[in-house]
């Protein structure tokens, strides 16, 4: 038996090679990511039309933005939280691709982000009434529970 060299010859090496970058080229997406990142359906980079930012010497700050393709922005805060943290306040603006104006009015303080929109979805009330078919339900797994022998019964504990 001869020795076998761990070495690849170099034919095999340029296959892999050329191998490695067809893949890489078949993979690549034929549209650039973020196609819809603009709100009006292109790829298209918006102009920034308007951006003052005011901020003062106590932390507060003012924020306006508007850019070409209809995003619009503006937000102020103060370090009036909790260890001086920002509560900031304000509203954003976009058109959705599908064409739908959004608009988000919004507060983030210690309580956290908290968007308002007519678009965002709603929890139901608390407590809600419950349906009548979970109540039975519940009484007829309460019911099936109770005539079980004992060794056989669920353990809710």
């Amino acid at each position: 038996m001869g020795l076998q060299s761990s070495q690849a010859s170099p034919g095999n090496m340029k296959f892999v090679i050329i191998a490695a970058l067809a893949a890489v080229a078949f993979a690549a997406p034929d549209r650039p990511y973020n196609t819809y990142a603009s709100g009006s359906g292109s790829s298209e980079e918006a102009e920034i039309l308007q951006h003052d930012f005011d901020l003062q010497d106590d932390g507060s700050y003012k924020l306006d933005v508007k850019t070409s393709n209809g995003i619009l922005v503006s937000e102020q805060g103060r370090p009036e939280g909790p260890d001086g943290a920002v509560v900031t306040s304000g509203v954003f603006s976009y058109t959705a691709p599908d064409g739908t104006p959004v608009e988000v009015k919004f507060v983030a303080d210690a309580g956290g982000f908290q968007p308002d929109s007519d678009l965002l979805p709603v929890a139901p009330e608390f407590p809600h009434p419950i349906p009548q078919f979970v109540l039975d339900q519940i009484a007829k797994a309460a019911e099936e529970d109770r005539n079980r022998s004992p060794e056989r019964r669920y353990s809710y504990a």
